[in-house]
């Protein structure tokens, strides 16, 4: 992960905490901004070209800051399932512990700007990548082909982000969100096992035991 620091640190720290006052990305104003961060406004400029570059740079540092931990779970997994709790509930806790990070990534994929939204776009696509790629080369569905495990990876990361926000607004339903979510995983890879199985295979599988 690349290293921020200095004015550029600051001014993407700043606008986070601007974002959880109910504030999206776009709308923060180059002065408003600077203030926050405890900077001449000028400052901006040193690091940023415009409001686009700048919110390029904040979902990088939301996407890299958060991606590192997941993938290190799921190499370390030693099933699906384990695999699907460890990251439903890791990705949950960092959103619940930078709630500001949920809200642009919700907003920004619907947003005004179509650069933010093309860029959020891809990185959930290359999220969703790296979840099929860490299943695959753990073998944790061998059964499954990787085209299908792609398919669900890509559900599977949007399903996420969408409920981290019940996740957030709702403490005493937490428990009850987390445990849904890793049930929604497991069903999408146990139905794609299913179709692996011919007629054959499912009417032995119905017959009384």
């Amino acid at each position: 992960m690349s290293v921020l620091s200095g004015g550029k640190l600051k001014l993407i720290q700043a606008a986070l905490r601007l974002i959880t006052q109910s504030r999206s990305l776009t709308s923060l104003g180059l002065r408003e901004l600077a203030r926050e961060a405890g900077l001449n406004p000028n400052t901006f400029y040193r690091h940023f070209r415009n409001l686009d570059e700048f919110g390029l740079q904040v979902l990088g540092y939301i996407a890299e800051d958060m991606k590192a931990g997941v993938r290190e779970l799921r190499r370390t997994a030693g099933s699906s399932e384990q695999a699907a709790h460890d990251t439903v509930q890791y990705v949950y806790h960092y959103f619940l512990a930078n709630p500001a990070a949920t809200t642009v990534a919700v907003r920004e994929l619907h947003g005004a700007s179509p650069l933010l939204r093309r860029a959020l776009q891809g990185q959930l696509d290359a999220s969703a990548q790296e979840m099929a790629e860490d299943i695959i080369d753990r073998q944790l569905v061998s059964e499954v082909p990787p085209e299908t495990i792609q398919e669900i990876s890509h559900m599977t990361i949007r399903y996420i982000l969408f409920r981290a926000m019940d996740y957030i607004d709702q403490p005493g339903e937490r428990e009850r969100i987390q445990k849904e979510t890793e049930r929604f995983i497991n069903r999408q890879f146990r139905g794609a096992l299913v179709e692996q199985l011919t007629v054959e295979q499912l009417q032995a599988l119905a017959r009384p035991q």
